[in-house]
């Protein structure tokens, strides 16, 4: 009984005690804090920013592809990963012991799916599409060369008339633009070597008047003897008495009186 009232009495005091020490409340009440202000779930939707939908798809990009390493090794998976963004851009992951036409083989024959014939037949329609119209424009050609008129109606003829006439009004255009630029061209040439001949025919006369200028200034006896015979005239040649012959200058020769004839 004692014990019973002993400890009742000590137990509110303990507690306090003990709450003063360790404020337990307060250690949860923070715990709860940390909790809260942790990482959140995150909604999945469309990111609307694209920045940070870009953002978002490298990071996850590397991930998974880290992840898909990992799987390689560790498990020795084969694994393939091919990825668009949303620019278009496009990468690819596949397990270094194969490749992604290996992998798509085994999913073909595990799945017992083709997935080729979709590929194949489009290929089909598409090249007999193109043949089509390959054959057509042949035939426009043949005709247009007047082959294949055979099987033409009334309407197809006139048709074709018109179109062949604006074909060779477009080609006639052409020819006289052609021309045109050729004959300006040609005009231009001209014009320039004309320039040129005149300047030619003007340094000429200049020259020629400086020769004459010159010329006058060095006249003399033997000046006019050159000209005689340049002239065709008679074979006159000057010649001058030296000094060192005084029985020319006695017999009354002097400087330029001997004329060979």
């Amino acid at each position: 009984m004692e014990f019973l009232l002993l400890s009742s009495f000590l137990l509110p005091i303990f507690t306090k005690t003990l709450s003063f020490y360790f404020p337990f409340s307060f250690y949860l009440k923070s715990k709860q804090e940390k909790k809260k202000m942790g990482r959140g779930k995150i909604e999945i939707k469309r990111i609307e920013n694209s920045t940070n939908r870009q953002v978002t798809y490298s990071k996850r990009r590397g991930g998974i592809f880290k992840k898909a390493r990992e799987l390689t090794v560790l498990c020795d998976a084969e694994v393939s990963l091919i990825m668009f963004s949303s620019t278009g851009k496009f990468c690819e992951y596949c397990s270094p012991s194969t490749t992604t036409k290996k992998i798509f083989d085994r999913y073909q024959q595990v799945s017992g799916i083709n997935l080729w014939n979709t590929q194949y037949e489009k290929m089909q329609s598409n090249l007999k599409k193109l043949k089509e119209d390959n054959n057509k424009l042949r035939k426009e050609i043949r005709q247009r060369m007047g082959e294949d008129l055979d099987d033409l109606e009334i309407q197809e003829l006139r048709g074709l008339e018109q179109n062949l006439e604006s074909s060779v009004k477009v080609v006639r255009d052409r020819k006289y633009h052609v021309i045109n630029t050729q004959t300006e061209t040609y005009k231009k040439k001209l014009r320039s070597l004309h320039e040129a001949h005149a300047n030619l025919l003007r340094e000429l006369d200049g020259r020629d008047e400086n020769e004459d200028y010159v010329l006058g200034e060095i006249r003399g006896p033997d000046y006019e003897s050159a000209i005689g015979m340049a002239n065709g005239g008679s074979h006159i040649f000057a010649f001058r008495v030296q000094p060192c012959q005084p029985n020319l200058h006695d017999n009354g020769y002097g400087c330029h009186e001997l004329r060979l004839a």
